[in-house]
């Protein structure tokens, strides 16, 4: 919001990061030091004055301080997949854009409208865990706690701003490609929280990195997190499978030089839109806002827009994407046939795995 008095121009910014407790006021102008990157006192819960609730069981937030695209959900299903050979894992998130409220557990039928759509993909990918949802995060771990006591790990999707919970580690990613230090805080840029809050990072994993970045771009990267001599950061990368039918009657598998398009509502499009264009060749490309619900004219603009391509055009989807557009009703028949979703995983670069696994056993375990 702007004030002007006197002939001069304040610009005032309302930071509302901690929710739904923590107000941070920041002001900027002519002749007052910019506070866009630095601490304006952070509040209730860095004072103690609010008292922060902590499970029983270890509980893994994942999260980060820009708005999307960091690549969450691949890092959970991740971690899912290497805690849960020594722990039974539950995973909770909010359920971003769902239509309900309070908490809800995530069922193989569930509709993504009720749960939210990463939720949904992440029980559909591994429905043998326990998925919840609940905005209330110390409300959602008494329940699973409550309802399912043979889980004794949970895994905190994005609640790295929600500091009602207190985890035992802190994951925070980065994406590569959209470093922290050259962004500014919402609504001037995509940061949600102030960099400042790195420090409560157990963890930094920067992510979407070159698979071939050099040593001296690493340490570039790490010096300019400014981190503390307690905290970690590795490297990783998304790698991308090849793309499998969203529909039993589409065409086959795509091979590599095929005609493709892209359609995604996901935070960062730009790396996998990338990618796409190195691999094959990329006609079109139909980008959406992060968690976009398609509606039936949206479908059939991307169909009427699909018969001016070469016939033999696949559109490729994220994982995300797909979960809402399994509908056979609101899908024209001539893009079920052509529609594809690419898997998406995590890779580390050089040795950072081994490191990131024992740094994550150490943590867990440790008293503090």
């Amino acid at each position: 919001m702007f004030l002007r008095a006197f002939g001069l121009t304040l610009k005032i910014r309302i930071d509302c990061l901690l929710k739904p407790y923590d107000i941070k006021w920041g002001f900027s102008a002519p002749y007052l030091p910019d506070c866009t990157h630095s601490h304006c006192g952070y509040g209730t819960y860095d004072s103690r004055i609010i008292k922060r609730y902590r499970s029983d069981i270890p509980v893994v937030c994942v999260g980060n301080i820009t708005v999307g695209g960091t690549g969450k959900t691949p890092v959970t299903e991740y971690l899912i997949e290497k805690l849960g050979r020594d722990y039974t894992v539950a995973v909770l998130s909010r359920g971003y854009g769902r239509r309900t409220k309070g908490y809800l557990e995530v069922g193989a039928n569930a509709s993504f409208l009720d749960v939210g759509d990463e939720p949904k993909l992440i029980k559909r990918n591994h429905p043998s865990t326990v998925v919840a949802v609940c905005e209330k995060r110390a409300e959602g771990i008494a329940r699973i706690r409550s309802e399912h006591p043979e889980v004794n790990l949970i895994l905190l999707d994005d609640g790295f701003q929600h500091r009602r919970v207190e985890p035992k580690v802190n994951i925070v990613l980065m994406d590569y490609t959209r470093p922290i230090w050259e962004d500014h805080l919402l609504p001037w840029g995509n940061l949600r929280d102030l960099p400042s809050q790195m420090h409560r990072a157990n963890i930094v994993m920067v992510t979407k990195t070159p698979p071939d970045i050099t040593p001296i771009d690493r340490r570039i990267a790490v010096k300019s997190l400014k981190l503390f001599p307690y905290q970690s950061v590795v490297f990783t990368s998304m790698v991308q499978g090849v793309p499998v039918p969203l529909f039993p009657d589409a065409e086959g598998l795509v091979k590599p030089g095929r005609n493709a398009a892209l359609l995604a509502g996901i935070g960062n499009p730009r790396p996998l839109a990338a990618y796409l264009a190195e691999r094959y060749d990329l006609k079109a490309e139909w980008l959406f806002r992060d968690h976009y619900v398609y509606k039936v004219r949206d479908l059939r603009r991307i169909a009427d827009e699909l018969a001016s391509l070469p016939e033999d055009t696949v559109i490729v989807t994220t994982g995300k994407d797909a979960v809402k557009l399994c509908n056979r009703k609101k899908v024209p028949a001539e893009l079920q046939r052509r529609l594809y979703r690419i898997p998406v995983g995590v890779a580390f670069t050089d040795d950072d795995e081994k490191r990131f696994l024992r740094l994550l056993s150490e943590n867990i375990v440790s008293r503090e």
